[in-house]
């Protein structure tokens, strides 16, 4: 039965010497973290910073977009909520942190 099935054998050093060493492997982790810091770290959080600075700054009267895509004037603005007129004598609260762009003064009149 032994024709069917060709013996392995080990090679000791053989395939010791075609391995990595262990300061090259350091080098590719440090690699990684590096592309990972650059790629997606660094830019996520400057669009966290951006946000925090959007939402820190609106005040009443300003014209905003909030994430399902809902346009409106600011009316009343409190710690963590917004009073968004989106109709005349129509009013929602909406959180702050669903604000998505404030717009130029008068966008929802062009629309």
């Amino acid at each position: 039965m032994s024709f069917f099935i060709s013996p392995a054998f080990a090679e000791g050093t053989a395939a010791a010497a075609g391995q990595p060493g262990a300061m090259s492997q350091i080098f590719l982790l440090v690699g990684f973290v590096v592309i990972f810091y650059f790629m997606l770290w660094r830019p996520q959080s400057k669009r966290a910073k951006e946000h925090r600075e959007l939402v820190s700054g609106i005040s009443k009267g300003d014209e905003i977009v909030i994430g399902g895509g809902l346009v409106g004037r600011v009316s009343k603005v409190g710690d963590e909520f917004v009073v968004m007129e989106i109709a005349e004598g129509t009013e929602v609260n909406v959180q702050k942190n669903s604000v998505v762009a404030v717009l130029p003064k008068g966008t929802i009149k062009s629309i």
